[in-house]
């Protein structure tokens, strides 16, 4: 066998192979020696049939198969030689094998650039520092004292209060029917938290307990009910009983039923568990604007067309899987197909880029993936996903995204690698000292969120937190809006403490 490597265009291959009739006839021979073990004829045991009348009753498949063994096991000898890493799928140019003649094929495929690496080790970088104030670890004392908070009806014959839980039994009725899922019996509202629509809670605030009343209310227009998004309905309740919940005292036995040996144990794990997510999310934040100032440093940065349209597509699978968990479609949101693929380009770009970099700096220092690391991520993400560790293993192993894994994490060190030797500047945070919002405000201004211990100041920031702490791909936290990661947020500080 003889090939001759032609570079096409800076990430695009073709090779050329001859291969001499001797290594025709021996591919050929060695597929019938695989059927004459099989093949079952009339006439013949098995495995005692001659080769000639194999070659002749399975001529089709024989050649068929000879020519693609043999020219798989040359792909995988000639990239092996080359240390070359096909960026796509192999096109085959190639005819069927004839026996004693020679054989030319060609194959194409797209690489990775060739970079002139820019300087990537110590480079200065700011990190924000980490700062947990007191009036977070109390909000979490709070949220922890209201878990535990006793519930007793209210004697004095009054309407509720914002605070207050109201026992209500209630229905929404459209042309004098109910409405399916809009109902419930004996269901104790917390007033003032936002957890029904305001028409409703201002008509709850208007009954005494054993009182019934009636409203009409319009659903907003992104209700998620989607049959009842901008429709009218009338709301009828009957008012119960009002609740109020008595907080106790903060106090080691309080503390022992979050989990906690006593009170300062409690408030010094709150405090590092903050600290610990804060300093994750401010490292991440400070990596990826590490990691593309130096890629913006590349002037020459080709890129394998088809791997920027296989990252597009998947782009597009995650945006698919989320519209559809709402019962939507791509139509919903009023862009073509062909839109919504240019709207992506950028991103995708942008994550090749920074994959073909990484690996490329994982290459000059020689970094590796160890089975063992292979088999640890594959466990993580097993309890992450909650399947069994061999079934998740076997569908990574027959899909192919084995290699794909590997070099994520190949890249992951190779950032680790560029962020160690950074020269890190510590600074303060831009909110930090800024005053909290009373626990009852309602955070509205724009791109603000609150978590607990956690103010987003904006949806970037939240979705590089879910990453770090949550272990979402950031397609995926991208497409969470700020409202829901934090919702996410405060579940997962809720949990931890």
């Amino acid at each position: 066998m003889e090939y001759n490597v032609e570079e096409l265009s800076p990430v695009k291959r073709k090779i050329t192979v001859e291969v001499p009739a001797e290594e025709v006839n021996a591919a050929i021979s060695a597929t019938i020696a695989l059927y004459r073990m099989q093949a079952d004829v009339k006439g013949f045991r098995k495995g005692k049939v001659p080769s000639s009348i194999i070659e002749s009753k399975f001529h089709k498949q024989v050649y068929g198969e000879a020519t693609t063994d043999l020219i798989n096991y040359q792909i995988n000898e000639i990239l092996s030689g080359l240390t070359m890493q096909p960026m796509s799928r192999i096109d085959v140019d190639a005819e069927e094998l004839v026996r004693d003649e020679d054989f030319k094929y060609s194959i194409e495929f797209e690489v990775a650039p060739k970079l002139d690496l820019p300087q990537y080790k110590g480079l200065k970088i700011e990190e924000v520092d980490v700062v947990v104030a007191d009036e977070e670890i109390a909000e979490v004392e709070g949220r922890i004292l209201e878990n535990n908070a006793e519930v007793k009806v209210i004697a004095d014959v009054r309407p509720p209060k914002d605070g207050e839980v109201a026992s209500v039994s209630f229905g929404a009725y459209r042309d004098g029917q109910i409405v399916e899922g809009i109902q419930a019996e004996n269901f104790d509202l917390v007033l003032g938290q936002n957890q029904a629509l305001p028409e409703f809670e201002d008509m709850i605030k208007t009954l005494t307990s054993g009182e019934s009343g009636e409203t009409d209310i319009t659903f907003p227009a992104d209700f998620i009910n989607e049959n009842l998004a901008g429709q009218t309905v009338t709301m009828k309740a009957k008012l119960h009983a009002v609740k109020e919940r008595i907080k106790p005292e903060m106090t080691d036995a309080v503390a022992q039923k979050a989990g906690f040996k006593d009170v300062e144990t409690m408030r010094t794990g709150i405090r590092e568990s903050y600290a610990s997510q804060r300093k994750q999310m401010n490292k991440s934040a400070a990596q990826n604007e590490l990691l593309n100032n130096i890629i913006g440093s590349i002037k020459e940065f080709p890129l394998p067309p088809a791997m920027v349209e296989d990252r597009v597509d998947r782009l597009l699978k995650d945006l698919e899987y989320r519209l559809d968990r709402q019962g939507k479609g791509f139509q919903s949101l009023g862009k073509s197909p062909e839109e919504l693929r240019e709207g992506f380009r950028p991103e995708a770009e942008a994550s090749v880029k920074s994959e073909i970099f990484l690996l490329a700096v994982a290459a000059e220092e020689g970094l590796e993936i160890s089975p063992e690391e292979i088999e640890a991520t594959l466990s993580q993400l097993a309890m992450q996903s909650r399947q069994p560790l061999h079934e998740l293993k076997k569908y990574y192993e027959d899909n192919n995204l084995i290699v794909p894994l590997k070099d994520r994490l190949l890249c992951d060190k190779a950032s680790e690698l560029i962020y160690d030797s950074a020269e890190v500047k510590l600074i303060a945070s831009p909110t930090a000292g800024a005053a909290k919002k009373a626990p009852a405000e309602k955070a509205e201004d724009a791109g603000e969120a609150k978590s607990g211990g956690i103010q987003f100041k904006d949806k970037a920031e939240a979705v590089e937190w879910a990453v770090a702490n949550l272990g979402l791909k950031e397609t995926t936290a991208k497409g969470y809006s700020l409202a829901k990661l934090q919702e996410r947020a405060d579940k997962f500080e809720a949990e931890q403490a």
